[in-house]
């Protein structure tokens, strides 16, 4: 069995190598272009893999994420016969007893999965999604293999800082695990169903459970009209500013709210029916837990206070620290991040570039935070981009604002109506109440072993002498005593030979120790004067 995995692994490198040489990129360059062919070429892995890395600015240049972005789009699709051939295994019957129609022509075609509509026995139309035959053998192959290749490596410098290789590995095999299982996503349509049962805008296809395995996802067929579609939702009188706000709205609900959204909310995955938002593809979803989301308001709260300290912490209890951390660094890429963003006002701001320029300090600082928190960072850069093209005046900041900073917009209002000195009362005052949680987090971070004392003496050179003439002080001290202590324990013996009637050793340790006391003597009354 090892030896298959070996030879397989052998093979799959093989082809990988010959892929590459394919395009001579030692000759042409590795440009944006090339790059998205070779990764379609290697297959489903590598195109998923580029899904993510595009929403990596941090990572790669502007230009080879937006190349890369191409590969969100449909891919070639699969004959309709091996389609049939999965449903037909899945079910263990033929297709004749199962759907009463089944359009050979797929609605859409992606990498792990392509998409047909069919009719079922009763007249009711749906949407069959069926998962490409061997995919999941050939992911779970290619990143086994990705990891052997990547083994030695921890992190590599890349455009923006450094790439933790380990960490994009692991988070294409959650996103791989997610979308490879059906049944995970039968899951999640029901909890986002669930959800949102009291949001009278939003809604997501009805699964049919009897005909839905791990390969095969049966759904409720939305005839809707694409959120892309801007020609069609003008016939339909929508207004584009409603719809743009109440999908951000709902977008925040979900993450500061719920804890559970939808990871890739690109156009295609976003329908108009009937008046409502309807979201599809609940293949990828992000969760945040209580704790993960009550850090996130922190943190935002934090950058519109200028509040350097608020940022670290909701950072700290969010990451975890790998290897030594550099505090002073740290708060420097704060004030930095923090003074560039104060006096622009929140309807200017664009929260996926903040997101993202969050992430990559905190990357250049050696944290790494939890999953959700960088899928949240892609959805929201993604979500931006489908308001950018919809209703490019609907800010995500703005109305993420009614959720995460209520209070503070509140305390911003009420110190207009203050004088200058009342101001600073109220900001010490709110300060103030900060300390139990501040605590509370460093009792959190010392039981969790995190807790580190950071003394920066960088140019305390007069300090650090002082304190060593101090401590050599306290040694000459305490050799005194310890002298004083053995010669009068000598002096009770009847040591030979003796000198004044004492032992003679006896005698030079009450010496010596008298030479030091006057020495200390004198240097103190020196150094006083």
């Amino acid at each position: 069995m090892t030896y298959n995995t070996h030879s397989e692994n052998k093979k799959r490198l093989h082809e990988i190598t010959q892929i590459i040489k394919k395009y001579d990129i030692v000759k042409n360059g590795l440009s944006p272009d090339i790059l998205c062919r070779i990764l379609e070429d290697l297959g489903p892995t590598f195109v998923k893999l580029g899904q993510i890395m595009s929403k990596r600015t941090d990572i790669l240049p502007q230009d080879y994420c937006t190349a890369l972005e191409k590969l969100c789009a449909d891919s070639n699709p699969l004959p309709a016969s091996e389609i049939i051939d999965v449903i037909e295994y899945e079910f263990g019957r033929p297709l004749e007893e199962i759907f009463q129609i089944f359009e050979e022509v797929p609605l859409g075609s992606a990498s792990i999965a392509q998409v047909h509509v069919a009719t079922l026995m009763n007249g009711q139309q749906v949407v069959v999604k069926v998962q490409r035959p061997h995919v999941a053998e050939t992911m779970r192959e290619d990143i086994s293999l990705l990891r052997k290749i990547v083994k030695p490596l921890k992190f590599a410098p890349s455009v923006g800082g450094t790439v933790d290789f380990h960490m994009l590995l692991d988070e294409l095999w959650n996103v791989s695990q997610q979308e490879l299982d059906f049944l995970i996503e039968a899951r999640h349509l029901k909890q986002f169903q669930e959800n949102n049962k009291d949001t009278l805008y939003v809604t997501c296809p009805q699964i049919y459970e009897s005909l839905t395995t791990s390969r095969v996802l049966t759904m409720e067929f939305i005839n809707g009209c694409p959120i892309s579609d801007k020609e069609q939702l003008q016939k339909l009188d929508y207004d584009f500013k409603e719809i743009g706000d109440k999908l951000t709205e709902n977008y925040m609900k979900q993450v500061l709210d719920d804890g559970f959204f939808h990871a890739d909310p690109h156009q295609g995955n976003i329908l108009i029916r009937d008046g409502k938002i309807v979201w599809i593809d609940m293949g990828m979803v992000g969760t945040l837990s209580m704790h993960d989301r009550t850090l996130l308001k922190d943190a935002v709260k934090a950058i519109v206070r200028k509040d350097n300290n608020g940022v670290i912490r909701a950072i700290m209890g969010l990451g975890a620290i790998k290897g030594e951390l550099d505090y002073t660094r740290l708060y420097s890429d704060i004030d930095m991040l923090i003074g560039r963003y104060y006096n622009i006002d929140l309807g200017d701001l664009n929260l996926g570039i903040i997101l993202q320029e969050i992430i990559q300090v905190i990357t250049d600082n050696h944290i790494s935070l939890p999953a959700g928190i960088s899928m949240l960072a892609r959805g929201i850069v993604t979500i931006e981009g489908v308001l950018a093209a919809l209703s490019p005046e609907t800010n995500v900041v703005q109305i993420a604002s009614l959720h995460v900073m209520n209070e503070l917009r509140q305390e911003h209002s009420l110190k207009k109506d203050l004088e200058r000195g009342m101001q600073s009362v109220y900001v010490s005052a709110g300060k103030a109440l900060d300390i139990p949680g501040l605590t509370t987090d460093l009792l959190n971070m010392t039981l969790r072993g995190q807790t580190r004392l950071n003394l920066n003496l960088a140019g305390s050179t007069s300090f650090i002498d002082e304190f060593n003439k101090i401590t050599n002080k306290i040694i000459v001290c305490i050799i005194a005593a310890a002298l004083l202590v053995a010669s009068s324990l000598i002096c009770t013996t009847d040591m030979q030979p003796k000198t004044l009637g004492i032992p003679t050793l006896g005698f030079v340790g009450y010496l010596v120790a008298l030479i030091l006391g006057i020495i200390l003597i004198v240097v103190s009354h020196h150094k006083k004067k």
